[in-house]
């Protein structure tokens, strides 16, 4: 029978040991496989790995599939250790729980519930096909923080949205209004892109593409399965027709959402440069972004990273659209003139209403903390 975890505590250490390498597998997905769920499976055969995998690639071998190949004849009688409730529906791959019935898999232990609509539970078919099922659980991290867009989509039909922030040490964004701040090191650097191929979309306000002037690609050789659009909320279209973004405008789209008072002849710049400009309706003269959320969902961007500057990271915070906080720590003061980071303090990520997601990344000497709203 199937058994529905209160706790985690009621697996015994090994247990949390193999889920724990399975989420590290799952990761390893990231950028590839949306929007299908990142995956991670461990097969386990008296005391020792037999079976590993991941779902690698968007309509590849699901993770169970592939740590099954890895195991070869040693399955019968394993335990299997997956992140996400095994499949019983036919998409672009069978379902995994006939290939782990065939398989002779003894135990199955599962971290987050399948959240797919109109299907019957794996779980309940390998339960009654006589393998042990124990699942979902209700420590997050071994399930639903694999991959908490996918269940936020499936779950509340709307997209998924996380900031990313770096800041001083004195919580201080750029040394002053108007002038481009570098603050993190390369590591820093390196992991922003790997971030940004998770998402469908990266956003900036029109401050930050004004000032910085971003390409808002993903580089340092991460290549992502479908290259992020770039989207850049500018209510009067102040943006150059010359900007970087619309000089690349081959290597990724370019999405303008703008409000009426944006000049009409500004509009058609853009469009000429190939961006699309989208006219929302404002909010105390600017862009509503509760509707440009929506409209975005309807464009199928379903999973956005802003990455700044501070006032649309804060708007988006207090207003309760965001999902998720990066937030990177440089160790740099920029001193009392500096721009600051939370300038409301009830917004601040690490205040009420908000976790933090695993431990402190330390990357050279900048330090990455994530964190999540609270359900």
């Amino acid at each position: 029978m199937i058994v529905d975890k209160k706790n985690s505590k009621s697996l015994i250490d090994s247990d949390i040991k193999w889920l724990t390498r399975a989420v590290s597998l799952a990761r390893k997905g990231w950028g590839h496989v949306r929007p299908n769920p990142m995956v991670g499976c461990v097969l386990v055969k008296n005391g020792k790995v037999v079976g590993e995998g991941w779902h690698e690639e968007f309509g590849g071998p699901h993770a169970e599939v592939n740590a099954l190949k890895m195991a070869g004849s040693n399955t019968q009688g394993s335990t299997a250790y997956v992140t996400l409730e095994p499949c019983n529906h036919y998409g672009k791959t069978p379902p995994c729980t006939n290939a782990l019935i065939k398989a002779g898999v003894s135990r199955v232990i599962f971290g987050a519930r399948d959240s797919s609509v109109g299907v019957v539970d794996g779980g309940q078919l390998l339960s009654e096909s006589g393998i042990e099922v124990s699942g979902p659980l209700s420590d997050n991290a071994l399930g639903y923080e694999v991959d908490p867009a996918f269940f936020h989509i499936k779950n509340q039909g709307c997209t998924y949205l996380a900031v990313k922030l770096a800041i001083s040490s004195d919580e201080r964004i750029a040394i002053k209004i108007g002038e481009k701040t570098s603050l993190t090191g390369l590591d820093a650097n390196r992991k922003s892109h790997y971030l940004r191929g998770g998402f469908d979309a990266i956003l900036v306000g029109s401050e930050t593409a004004y000032v910085d002037d971003p390409l808002l690609t993903v580089r340092y050789g991460f290549k992502p399965r479908i290259l992020p659009t770039r989207i850049v909320v500018d209510s009067r279209c102040r943006i150059s027709s010359e900007a970087r973004l619309l000089r690349t405008i081959d290597e990724a789209p370019v999405l303008v959402l703008t409000t009426q008072t944006a000049p009409l002849n500004r509009i058609r710049d853009l469009e000429k440069a190939g961006a699309q400009v989208e006219v929302v309706p404002e909010d105390n003269g600017r862009v509503n972004l509760e509707y440009a959320l929506e409209l975005c969902w309807k464009l199928g961007l379903t999973s956005i990273l802003c990455e700044g500057g501070g006032k649309i990271a804060s708007t988006f915070l207090n207003k309760g659209l965001v999902q998720r906080f990066y937030l990177f720590s440089a160790p740099i003061s920029l001193g009392g003139q500096g721009v600051p980071a939370f300038p409301d303090t009830l917004c601040k990520p690490y205040g009420p209403g908000w976790r933090a997601v695993g431990d402190p990344l330390h990357l050279g000497s900048d330090v990455l903390i994530t964190y999540d709203r609270k359900i």
